[in-house]
């Protein structure tokens, strides 16, 4: 058997003793004992002793003897459901437990409370059998009955991310957030990084940036600053995509900064992809080089043109090459220019090149006006956020 397995195993018996616990202090009180027939009770009886020994095969077994017995009256019918379920849970037969339930579940003998601990046990049975669907199922029937325990609402997040269900466990992600500052305690860091994968699962641009302003609101730690910084996760490919792009985009100076940080983390330069990488940085060097050749002319003929994109390219790399004040100066002058491909990407771009240049007040303002529905705003705002943090 796994470790896994044993854990599982390990954790059944505490789980079966709560069960027995929600059903009274005996499995079959004395009350009832008394008025069981002799061929009913002495199985059942039986039962009970073996569930405490943790031998719950051999307590189905004689369950099942119980029930075999024929004109059983309401009363037997329904210890014998009552024992079955504490059996069946101890033995991982976990919908032979359920169905047990929702023959008891209609009766006006078993209390609400009792209702919900017996629900509370097959859902966590069900986890434990890693059959997440139905874990979901009867964690939510949980809650509809009444049940508060955090406890099962982690079963129910994780059971609904781990069968495929992103949108349930986002959902009930959010509204765990929203709960927890609206007490003014900090949502769990867990639980904000579970939102995050379960966005990103999603494709849901929305929920990934609401994620990620609370992971770094309220754990601002390196690795969250570098996704909000590089917007992307710090992993290879991500590193070499946003290099990429950058480069495609006459940004060689910020190409080179993402290449660097990626290399000084160690991410990138190790590996079976090191070469391409390696590659990749030798050729935005070179570009940088023939940039720097022609950066004069670049400039004269970005202030003659009639629009003011070459202005914003020409500016950015000022930036990124450590002449932050003038680069500034140019963006500014392009974004007035007008004529722009794409003047939102402008703005967001202007705002970072403040925040580089360490005008946080000024980014923070710019990044502002940045509105668009292709997550240009979406990436304004966690800039934004970011700058305030540096304030």
């Amino acid at each position: 058997m796994n470790s896994s397995s044993s854990r599982r195993g390990a954790r059944r018996p505490l789980a079966v003793l709560a069960l027995a616990a929600a059903l009274g202090c005996t499995l079959v009180p004395a009350a009832a004992q008394e008025a069981l027939r002799p061929e009913v009770g002495k199985p059942l009886k039986a039962a009970e002793d073996l569930i405490k020994a943790q031998k719950y095969k051999e307590a189905l077994a004689k369950v099942r003897e119980a029930d075999a017995v024929g004109g059983k009256n309401a009363n037997e019918s329904f210890m014998i459901e009552r024992m079955r379920i504490a059996a069946a849970s101890g033995a991982g037969d976990v919908d032979t437990a359920a169905r047990s339930y929702e023959a008891l579940q209609g009766s006006n003998r078993v209390s609400g409370v009792e209702k919900v601990r017996m629900i509370e046990s097959i859902a966590g049975s069900y986890y434990r059998n890693r059959d997440y669907a139905k874990a979901t199922q009867w964690a939510q029937r949980y809650f509809k009955e009444g049940g508060t325990s955090p406890a099962i609402r982690t079963l129910l997040i994780q059971s609904q991310y781990l069968s495929g269900d992103y949108a349930g466990a986002a959902k009930e992600l959010m509204a765990e957030t929203q709960a927890a500052e609206k007490a003014g305690t900090p949502p769990a860091e867990d639980r904000l990084k579970l939102l995050l994968n379960a966005a990103v699962k999603l494709n849901d641009n929305n929920a990934y940036v609401y994620a990620m302003e609370k992971l770094v609101t309220y754990y601002p730690k390196k690795e969250y600053w570098l996704s909000l910084a590089s917007g992307s996760m710090s992993a290879a490919n991500d590193y070499m995509e946003m290099a990429q792009l950058a480069l495609q985009a006459d940004f060689a100076a910020e190409s080179k900064q993402v290449l660097d940080k990626g290399f000084a983390a160690g991410v990138l330069g190790t590996g079976p992809q090191a070469e391409r990488q390696k590659r990749l940085r030798d050729l935005v060097a070179k570009r940088l080089e023939e940039d720097k050749k022609t950066r004069d002319e670049d400039e004269r003929q970005a202030q003659a043109a009639k629009d003011g994109n070459a202005l914003v390219n020409v500016g950015m790399n000022l930036v990124f090459n450590g002449q932050a004040a003038k680069g500034v100066l140019l963006m500014q002058q392009g974004i007035a220019k007008g004529g722009l491909k794409r003047p939102e990407d402008a703005k967001l771009h202007l705002g970072i090149a403040q925040l580089v240049a360490g005008d946080n007040a000024k980014a923070q303002q710019t990044l502002k006006t940045v509105t668009g529905a292709d997550g240009t705003a979406d990436l304004a705002r966690l800039w934004a956020l970011y700058a305030r943090r540096r304030a």
